[in-house]
């Protein structure tokens, strides 16, 4: 190898080498490079790791704050969802069926019908707007829907007073079966049913009600019931829910109908539940859609899944709806008597009439009633129970209210056995009386000669007013009134409660009472007296109906539940009646006059004499109270006005005996004057031996209250054991009284025939009371001297006041049947008979007589031209 070719081999070596050298430099460089490169590169990434592990921590602390968040947001909005859903379905809107139970309130609330499924355990309840608010439109399922539809019926009643929803059942698939668990509530009218055929008129008949209560009760003022009730606190309009259970195709009439009152029946308290009837989506109706499960949706949720309560337990239902049917037959509870009170008392005048509230309709409108020329009188009737006492009581407070006692005066007659009308007069307990009441009548059953007297002294107040009218030349009250400022004219008010009593005799007082009436009824009203006559039932008072001008008179009529007749013949209006309601009719019952009222209660004592305290503060100063007649009552001597007024006798020279109390409005004594004059003796005749002892003690007394001691002398004979205790202690409290028995009797008699025979007075009067003067022993010798002292005694100030135990007894002491009474001028008979006093009274005829207990006829041939029922004072 050559040099040159082995330098060129070395210059290549050495040129590789250099490159090697320098690509191995490079190589290294390039790698030393890389390897910062790669440095870099996994710092980048574990910074970047770093960072993406920051922010998943941070992001994960974020949604878990997120989430944290969202779970309390939707706590507290369940939260929120179910106490607004407990405030908007309180009570029996929404408590669950193991707990339920009805709890009216004063407002209308939603009903619950299942509950919200929310992502949350909190129990929402799912609410449907319905009374007052809308419709309901159930879909789906149907025995789910049947479910839904009987717990949001049982919801609505609960909710409201008894009676305050109505239910109208339209069911012609199960002829009613789908309401069949309400069916306690059709006997009370709370639920009716409308058979097959009848859905066009039953919309027909709602769209009416709509119509009448926009035109009738909100009358523009309102636009709502709803807002009525707020502004008010009153609802005159029942709820009115039609359930319709399917109805097949509808013909365009009916669905025009059902369009009306889905858009304005909510308004006017007019509902409609449907299930099975095709509805178009609109505003105020919520769908529910009936589906097992969670499935079930109601519109006014959206797509929130609702999970249906079950239906309400049958037990539950049934026990509510015959509470319900129970408080409607019983009827609403009333309004307070303060509802018929003025805001400012005794402000009225009575000189045109007597109008004050007798309670408020169903609109909840005070009814007015007057008494004036027309109408001038009343009848009220209601069978037993219906409230006719409390009637009476709300009108007699409504008018006391507005009218001072010197416009208006009450007499009151009750012919019941009862004590109604004498809260009206002072009593043990409570002192005070109706300032407006002259006159209180009660337990006058068996005294119908106390309602005589009551007409005949109305009667004699006409007369009064009459003659006092021609002097003034004027024709009515008002006009006198005007022209006799300073007189007292106060309308009269005469109440007599169960009047047909006075009229059923068929006797001398029914006569004369209906004789009364009649011209008390015709002529009354212009002179301001005014007739109320009430009765259980006047069905039957033939004295009464005989006499159609006298009914005619009576054109304000009112009738409580169930009354019959008082109203036009046609006028059924009283028969379907709640409790605490009536009929006033102020045309003589024609139907078109016809208003209900609602009446308060007026016969609670504490409101009542909340009133009356109130009333009698104010009365005048020389008012006093008023004559209370009590039939049960035996009047006391030692109470009697005549007694206390008894003076010495020289001021009446004639003593006058007192026998009992009158039966008549004056409290005035029965009295018999013992002048010198023949037949001046006085007989007690009959068998009841208390009573006949009562009224010898009475005469004895009110005789020895008119003479000083030692002025006059008693005797007094008793020829009775049974009456010796009596008889005895009599004689122990009158002066100078000589006591006689049978073994003595003689002698007095002897004594007493002289001292009548003598051809002078004596010097002083001899009073000789004979206990069972018929047992007189001595055969005609004592008779004959009784009889002496009977015929010629008065004449010498010697008067005999005896006790036959019978008027043939009697007649057989004068001398027997064909011998002359008119030595007894006085008589007072006891248990005997009418018949039997003819001998000793005028004429041919005899006394309208029945005896009973502790009431006697009474007869002074110098001073009466019949006989008068008395009550025997009791002397205890």
């Amino acid at each position: 190898m050559s040099d040159s070719t082995a330098q060129q081999v070395m210059d290549i070596r050495a040129g590789l080498s250099h490159a090697l050298g320098a690509a191995a430099n490079a190589l290294e460089a390039a790698r030393y490079e890389y390897g910062r490169a790669v440095e870099r590169r996994r710092r980048v990434v574990e910074a970047a790791q770093a960072r993406r592990a920051k922010l998943a921590g941070a992001l994960e602390t974020r949604m878990a704050e997120i989430d944290h968040q969202h779970k309390t947001d939707l706590a507290a909005y369940a939260g929120a969802a179910a106490a607004a859903a407990d405030r908007a379905a309180p009570g029996a809107a929404g408590d669950p069926w193991d707990d339920w139970q009805a709890t009216p309130l004063d407002r209308a609330a939603e009903l619950r019908v299942g509950r919200l499924l929310l992502p949350h355990p909190e129990d929402v309840p799912a609410l449907v707007p319905l009374l007052d608010r809308g419709h309901v439109v159930v879909r789906g399922d149907r025995t789910l829907g049947d479910e839904v539809v009987a717990g949001l019926l049982l919801r609505a009643l609960g909710t409201a007073p008894p009676g305050a929803v109505q239910l109208i059942g339209y069911d012609p698939e199960h002829l009613g079966g789908g309401l069949a668990r309400f069916a306690p509530l059709a006997p009370a009218n709370v639920l009716t049913f409308v058979g097959p055929g009848g859905l066009g008129a039953l919309l027909d008949d709602l769209t009416d009600q709509v119509r009448r209560i926009n035109e009738t009760v909100l009358a523009g003022e309102y636009t709502s019931l709803r807002e009525l009730n707020a502004a008010t606190h009153r609802r005159p309009e029942p709820w009115r829910i039609a359930v319709l259970l399917g109805a097949g195709e509808l013909s365009r009439a009916e669905q025009a109908q059902l369009q009306r009152l889905l858009r304005t029946g909510a308004a006017c308290g007019v509902h409609l539940v449907i299930q099975g009837m095709p509805v178009a989506a609109t505003d105020g109706v919520e769908f529910i859609t009936a589906q097992p499960g969670d499935r079930a949706r109601m519109s006014s949720a959206g797509a929130l899944p609702v999970r249906l309560d079950p239906g309400p337990p049958q037990a539950v239902v049934a026990a509510t709806c015959r509470r319900i049917a129970e408080a409607v037959a019983a009827g609403p509870a009333p309004v307070a008597l303060d509802s018929l009170l003025p805001q400012v008392e005794w402000q009225e005048s009575a000189a045109t009439g007597l109008t004050a509230p007798l309670g408020d309709s169903p609109q909840g409108m005070p009814v007015p009633v007057t008494l004036s020329d027309y109408p001038p009188h009343a009848l009220i009737a209601g069978p037993s129970g219906t409230g006719k006492t409390n009637l009476i009581y709300a009108w007699m407070g409504a008018l006391a209210a507005r009218y001072s006692p010197a416009e208006l005066a009450f007499y009151l007659l009750d012919f019941k056995e009862g004590v109604s009308f004498a809260r009206f007069a002072p009593g043990r307990r409570d002192q005070t009386w109706l300032p407006h009441v002259r006159l209180v009548g009660v337990n006058v059953n068996t005294d119908r000669e106390f309602g005589l007297a009551l007409l005949r002294f109305l009667g004699d107040e006409l007369r009064r007013r009459a003659d006092a009218a021609k002097r003034h030349e004027v024709t009515n009250l008002a006009e006198l009134r005007a022209e006799d400022p300073q007189g007292s004219w106060p309308r009269i008010v005469a109440v007599i409660d169960e009047f047909q009593v006075l009229l059923s005799g068929r006797d001398a007082v029914e006569k004369e009472a209906v004789d009364l009436l009649e011209d008390l009824a015709r002529r009354g009203r212009s002179q301001g007296i005014h007739l109320i006559l009430a009765s259980q039932d006047v069905s039957g008072i033939e004295a009464l109906w005989g006499r159609p001008a006298l009914v005619a008179q009576f054109s304000l009529r009112i009738a409580l539940p169930r009354a019959r007749r008082v109203l036009a013949e046609q006028n059924t209006a009283a028969e379907s009646l709640p409790r605490y309601h009536a009929v006033v009719n102020a045309d003589s019952g024609a139907v078109e006059a016809n208003r209900v009222v609602r009446v308060p209660a007026a016969g609670d004592r504490e409101r009542w004499n909340a009133l009356q305290h109130r009333l009698w503060r104010r009365r005048p100063a020389d008012l006093g109270p008023p004559r209370l007649f009590d039939g049960d009552v035996v009047p006391r001597l030692a109470d009697s006005p005549d007694f206390r007024r008894l003076g010495p006798a020289e001021a009446n020279p004639a003593p006058v005996v007192l026998l009992g109390e009158t039966i008549d409005v004056e409290a005035r004594s029965a009295r018999t004057v013992l002048r010198r004059a023949p037949g001046r003796n006085l007989a007690v005749l009959g068998t009841r031996l208390e009573e006949a002892c009562a009224v010898l003690a009475t005469a004895a007394l009110s005789l020895a209250a008119q003479f000083p001691k030692e002025s006059a002398r008693f005797s007094i004979l008793c020829l009775d054991p049974d009456a010796r205790p009596a008889a005895k202690a009599l004689c122990e409290t009158l002066p100078d009284c000589g006591w006689y028995e049978q073994e003595n009797a003689d002698w007095i008699l002897e004594e007493a025939a002289a001292e009548a025979a003598a051809s002078w007075p004596a010097d002083r009067h001899h009073f000789l009371f004979i206990y069972a003067a018929d047992a007189l022993p001595g055969g005609k010798g004592a008779a004959e001297q009784l009889r002496t002292i009977l015929r010629q005694g008065p004449e010498r100030r010697i008067h005999v006041a005896g006790w036959w135990r019978g008027a043939g007894l009697l007649r057989d002491a004068l001398g027997g049947p064909g011998s002359r009474t008119d030595a007894i001028g006085a008589w007072v008979a006891l248990d005997v008979h009418g018949s039997e006093l003819a001998p000793f009274y005028p004429g041919t005829g005899a006394p309208a007589w029945y005896p009973r207990p502790w009431r006697a006829l009474h007869f002074d041939r110098s001073v009466h031209r019949g006989a008068e029922v008395i009550i025997p004072y009791g002397v205890a």
